[in-house]
């Protein structure tokens, strides 16, 4: 069993807030954790996945939660939208925090006036697929380490590219990680997709259409990491524009596929700009592209821009649990100069990421940093490019380079 790094601040959160929601995709481990804190505080576990459970929960709310102010979990509590009033009513009445701990395989915000019943009640939290550090039982958080004051040093990361091939296609889920071999880890990825077609798409959506989806989701794993062009994949798929919007905004979600939104020195381009196309996990995405013979990956020029998503969502997992606030952004010229991650800190502070699947670097790979630099101006703290090699060496002030392994491998260095 796996020790979540996010346990932490899921604590912190019990201890001062009345109700904390734990969101994220199925089959992340939202529920084991869950039942671990339940059993930690003595309290009480129960799933919407239980049918008795999941109509009282419909037909008399009030009845479920209400009982006092003991400690209560409830799980997938997106399957009963009207336990959210009900929760509202009994935390009023018991104004302590840490009465709920519930988990939810939707957005809560996608949930009608979820948002507005626990209104300063409630805090959300989402818990992603196993990062390696979790893998690997370390604490290390790559995302502090990059904001952080400790002058960096140079080093040797053990780095071997067979290796990040394996660990890009053993996935994140627990489930899939937990299997050795690639064609039962392929069988059960194949298996979650059509549970999550046939369950959460069909149940949230009431998509008639559903043969479409899989096909979607095979064009957007195959265009991962590359901006995101709505005309082109509606021509592609045939879905209209309306429905394709659609179909992309419950995907996004199910927490499924994770835009990342463009970054711009002028807050007024942000929104009008394209975002990159990432999905939840790298290994879900080479599931779906048929990319899973690790020895033909490791010398495929398709390993980069896997490996760009398999970095990307490494450091989305590592910002649940970092001290630092940061929000995850891409970086991209008009000249086509880009970065293919950008983390800002509220106080404007910007550290730029490139991934390169070579073991070797040269000036010319920190170009896009540079224009980031440019453009951030004082605002900007440090960039790096991650790469196959194992030397961590400063190409310039605040630019180095970082071998991958250093996203898992902190050890006591700054990174």
């Amino acid at each position: 069993m796996y020790q979540r790094n996010i346990v932490r601040k899921v604590t912190a959160a019990l201890a001062d807030t009345r109700v904390v929601l734990l969101n994220g995709a199925r089959q992340v481990g939202k529920s084991t954790l869950a039942q671990q804190l339940a059993q930690q505080r003595a309290g009480q576990y129960m799933t919407l996945d239980d049918p008795a459970i999941a109509e009282l929960a419909r037909t008399d709310p009030s009845a479920l939660v209400s009982g006092g102010a003991g400690f209560t979990v409830i799980d997938e509590v997106q399957s009963a939208p009207a336990l959210l009033p009900a929760i509202k009513r009994e935390v009023d009445r018991h104004p302590v925090p840490g009465r709920f701990l519930l988990t939810g395989s939707a957005n809560v915000f996608m949930l009608p006036n979820a948002a507005e019943s626990l209104a300063g009640r409630m805090e959300v939290l989402t818990l992603e697929p196993l990062s390696q550090c979790e893998v690997e039982s370390s604490p290390h958080n790559f995302v502090d380490a990059l904001f952080g004051s400790a002058p960096w040093v140079r080093r040797t990361v053990p780095t071997d590219r067979a290796d990040l091939v394996r660990r890009l296609l053993s996935s994140g889920f627990p489930e899939a990680l937990g299997r050795a071999e690639p064609q039962r880890r392929d069988a059960w990825l194949r298996a979650y997709l059509a549970s999550l077609l046939q369950r959460d798409v069909r149940d949230y959506a009431n998509i008639e259409g559903l043969h479409d989806m899989p096909r979607l989701l095979a064009l957007l794993a195959a265009r991962a990491g590359s901006l995101l062009n709505m005309a082109e994949v509606s021509r592609s798929t045939g879905i209209a524009h309306s429905t394709l919007r659609r179909y992309l905004s419950l995907l996004e979600a199910l927490f499924i596929v994770q835009p990342l939104p463009a970054w711009s020195a002028n807050f007024g381009k942000r929104l009008v700009k394209a975002p990159k196309l990432h999905l939840i996990d790298a290994g879900l995405i080479a599931h779906l592209r048929g990319q899973t013979d690790p020895a033909a990956l490791a010398l495929s020029p398709q390993l980069g821009p896997l490996l760009e998503t398999f970095v990307v969502q490494e450091i989305r997992r590592h910002l649940r649990w970092a001290d630092t606030a940061a929000t995850a952004w891409h970086f991209r010229t008009a000249a086509g100069q880009e970065v293919d991650l950008v983390l800002e800190t509220p106080d404007q502070r910007v550290v730029g990421i490139e991934v390169k699947a070579s073991a070797s670097l040269t000036q010319s790979d920190f170009r896009g940093l540079r224009e980031l630099a440019n453009a951030a101006e004082e605002g900007f703290a440090r960039g790096v490019v991650l790469y196959t090699g194992e030397q961590l060496i400063p190409f310039d002030t605040n630019l180095w380079a970082v071998p991958l392994g250093a996203l898992w491998a902190g050890g006591g260095s700054a990174v």
